[in-house]
């Protein structure tokens, strides 16, 4: 049997192995969560939300345990992995047992006037079975969150975590475990790329993956072979614009906390700061003296991922050969751990790899600006639309600049901080992307929305129905003008041919 090894990143200790699974083995998960599908679909929600609250509950009552836990396997400080991993999850869960009857109620619209009578309305309708790849940098908000949101919209779920952290799979399976959901309901895949690509060819009814543009590529490729419906959380390369008049004090934190916290290893990372000139100096010189009081394993945590360090090496060299100044920090640790100093790099321009490409490390580029116009040319200009922070004091002005970002999200005199807010949908733009979830759409993207069209059944038949008459496109005519023209006096001069129309529907033909 294979096996995934796993070590502490902040110790280089050796945790135990967690067994792989095989292909026939998520084929056999698989047919449980087809067979268990229909019986959880159909229990009422009030139900479903109860399991939700056993979780929640369960979360909370175990915090300390499984903040030490998930701290182990990922890195990071106890105090990151229940501010950003579990606390987020334990509020959202709050979210939708207070909002979920409501977001997944049967939803009335209007109906034409052509069609009075009917009424018209949404239900949503669970989609079966959703295929759910994690990633390792948050890997438990990033699997439990849209678990649940699709549990809780009447779906089994099967969940593959990243093999860069598989303790923490083990660690969800068994509080999922403890809430005693149906046999099949939930299930947890455990495995590397083999294993994701054989949870993707059991065909799922919706594929949700988080992780790099890279494997989002190939895994929607591979879902197009069977209309698989996909969604995409994908990368970031977020610019943080501050101008003269920011509160200084609170945009170098900012930009300190948004660069390094988790080891910069947070999607909606500041991953470029763009300083207008005048502040410049200032700007620098408050976060230096910030990122010198960061101390190892006391407000700074490691990176989780081998790989990953190698790439923020390999960004800084390229910017260094461009004419970049490493102001401090650049040095990986030596001793077996996965620590990496929080970097500050001045000199850059969008000319080197740090500016263009997602580091996903410890490492903070500042550039200047002069204008407004300037600021929000170098903000779009990339690839990747996730987040994007604007600090300045004057409101209207950035409420201006907001709007023309393209980024899924965008924080004023805030970073990182819009996706914590359960309300707000999440998601990005350009190569960050698809699709959105958390707030209500969190539940409507886990269903199938199906329009409904109900006539009492009362009229013989409907206007446009058969048999067709001069007097019917007289009457259609009149209508159309009397509803949309510029001339609505000339559709009145029909209102008797439209109203005998419309009653006649009534009427055996």
């Amino acid at each position: 049997m294979s096996t995934l090894p796993q070590i502490n990143p902040a110790t280089g200790e050796k945790l135990p192995s967690v067994p792989e699974w095989t292909a026939d083995e998520v084929l056999a998960a698989m047919e449980r969560a087809r067979a268990a599908a229909p019986g959880w679909a159909s229990t009422p929600l009030s139900q479903r939300l109860l399991a939700i609250k056993r979780l929640r509950e369960y979360l909370a009552d175990h915090v300390e345990e499984i903040t030490r836990e998930l701290a182990s396997y990922t890195g990071k400080l106890e105090t990151e992995a229940l501010s950003l991993d579990i606390f987020p999850v334990t509020d959202i869960l709050a979210y939708y047992e207070k909002h979920a009857e409501k977001i997944l109620a049967p939803r009335r619209v209007k109906t034409p006037i052509v069609f009075f009578g009917n009424r018209s309305y949404i239900e949503y309708k669970p989609m079966g079975v959703i295929g759910v790849i994690a990633p390792w940098n948050f890997p438990f908000y990033l699997s439990v969150t849209p678990v649940i949101s699709a549990l809780i919209a009447g779906n089994c779920a099967i969940l593959k975590p990243s093999e860069a952290a598989p303790g923490v799979g083990v660690l969800i399976e068994r509080c999922f475990q403890a809430i005693g959901l149906p046999d099949g309901v939930f299930q947890v895949a455990h495995g590397g790329r083999e294993t994701g690509a054989a949870l993707t060819a059991a065909r799922p009814d919706k594929i949700f993956f988080t992780g790099s543009v890279a494997t989002g590529r190939k895994i929607m490729a591979a879902a197009a072979e069977h209309l698989i419906p996909v969604e995409l959380e994908l990368g970031g390369k977020d610019p943080m614009i501050v101008f003269s008049d920011a509160n200084l004090e609170r945009a170098a934190n900012a930009a300190v906390w948004g660069a390094f916290t988790n080891a910069g290893q947070v999607c909606m990372s500041v991953e470029r700061v763009y300083v207008q000139e005048e502040l410049y100096h200032p700007f620098l010189a408050k976060v230096l003296e910030k990122t010198a009081q960061l101390r190892r394993g006391e407000g700074y945590g490691s990176m989780t991922y081998a790989p990953q360090v190698e790439i923020v090496q390999k960004h800084l060299a390229d910017a260094v050969a461009k004419g970049a100044k490493i102001e401090c920090g650049g040095r990986a640790a030596n001793d077996g751990t996965l620590y990496f100093e929080p970097t500050v790099v001045t000199g850059v321009d969008h000319s080197m790899q740090l500016m263009t490409d997602e580091t996903f490390g410890p490492v903070l580029p500042i550039m200047t600006f002069r204008t407004e116009d300037e600021a929000v040319r170098l903000a779009n200009d990339s690839v990747y639309g996730l987040n994007a922070s604007v600090f300045t004091l004057d409101m209207a002005k950035a409420e201006r600049v907001a709007r023309r970002l393209v980024s899924g999200a965008v924080c004023i005199n805030e970073v990182i901080t819009s996706v914590a807010n359960p309300h707000l949908p999440f998601g990005g733009v350009k190569q960050s992307g698809m699709g959105r979830y958390h707030g209500p759409i969190g539940l409507h993207t886990f269903s199938h929305e199906t329009s409904v069209m109900a006539s009492p059944g009362k009229k013989q038949r409907e206007i446009s129905w058969h048999p067709y008459s001069p007097a019917r496109d007289e009457a259609l005519v009149g209508l159309t003008r009397l509803l949309y023209g510029g001339n609505r006096a000339q559709g009145l001069k029909s209102w008797k041919v439209i109203l005998r129309e419309l009653l006649g529907t009534y009427k055996k033909s």
